[in-house]
């Protein structure tokens, strides 16, 4: 029997019942842990509007975190609760950072990182990706008063990236061809990163640009001070990211993205991050580029 199958059998078994210790034996990995122990941990990151950002407090004083991301994720917590026979299931936040968050996967400290992560060859030898769920690229963050129109104009200024992110080594490969010279700071998280260019101490900031349109809009007033340069330093395809060699846990990611392909929630899910108001009143307005559109279509979104 295909893990796919068994795990649909087993979730229609055990509907009607609580979940039998015999029947968690059968599972592996992840889906086994989470079917003893009844909770799904999920890695948020702080500022990564509009993926993954807190908004609030919940009930019990923790973070609230929210976003596309987010929303993704609580959809395969419902997929894994269904093929473990645990409709019980309980959903725990860990905030991760760009740096923490791969060896909170790998370890095991988180068993989904639901943010803004770049799937990419090196990345994938040590953890799993879901399908593409955004296509972006680093792009540079400037005030408007800036004299900086392009990345060919670093020379000598300092540029601000977020550690743990691939968009340092986007700009340092740029640097290098075009033999400038510039100081690159680090920032611990994207809203550190943001401020350093607010306040003065960087003259631009490099990250994904969908990062950057959603700081602005979260900054309210004060964001129509920036504004984001049209060059593309690198593409970044973004994915869920869960622990690799986990065929069960693998099989649920895939179903989720199946069944939301299926029913267009997917396209929903989007439209109502990019397109609709942020609960602050603003909008993004990211209409879905062509790239991402053909790559749900290879899911079934499209007809």
């Amino acid at each position: 029997m295909s893990a796919g199958r068994l795990m649909a059998a087993l979730a229609l078994a055990f509907l009607a019942g609580p979940r039998p210790a015999c029947a968690i034996e059968v599972l592996t990995g992840t889906l086994k842990t989470i079917a003893e122990r009844g909770e799904v941990v999920i890695g948020y990151r702080s500022s990564s509007v509009p993926f993954s950002f807190v908004e609030g407090k919940r009930a019990d004083g923790g973070d609230r975190p929210i976003g596309y991301a987010i929303d993704i994720c609580g959809e395969i917590v419902d997929e894994i609760g269904r093929e473990t026979g645990r409709t019980d299931l309980k959903v725990r936040y860990e905030p991760v950072t760009s740096e923490s968050r791969f060896q909170a996967v790998a370890s095991g400290k988180v068993d989904l990182e639901c943010g803004s992560t770049t799937a990419n060859a090196e990345r994938r030898r040590t953890v799993a990706f879901s399908p593409v769920t955004y296509i972006s690229a680093t792009k540079l963050l400037v005030p408007k008063d800036s004299k900086i129109t392009s990345y060919r104009e670093l020379g000598g200024k300092k540029v601000v990236v977020t550690a743990g992110t691939t968009n340092e080594g986007a700009v340092r490969d740029v640097l290098a061809k075009l033999k400038l010279q510039a100081k690159i700071l680090t920032g611990k998280d994207h809203a550190e990163s943001f401020a350093m260019v607010k306040d003065g101490r960087a003259d631009a900031f490099a990250t994904d640009d969908i990062l950057l349109y959603g700081l602005i809009a979260n900054d309210g007033a004060d964001g129509a001070r920036y504004m984001v340069l049209g060059d593309k330093l690198s593409f970044e395809p973004y994915g869920i990211m869960y622990r690799k060699d986990d065929p069960m846990l693998a099989g649920a990611v895939a179903a989720t993205f199946g069944r939301l392909a299926e029913t267009r929630e997917l396209r929903w899910i989007y439209e109502r991050w990019f397109l609709k108001r942020l609960p602050n009143g603003e909008r993004l307005n990211v209409p879905m580029s062509n790239d991402l559109h053909n790559s749900f279509q290879l899911i079934g979104l499209e007809d």
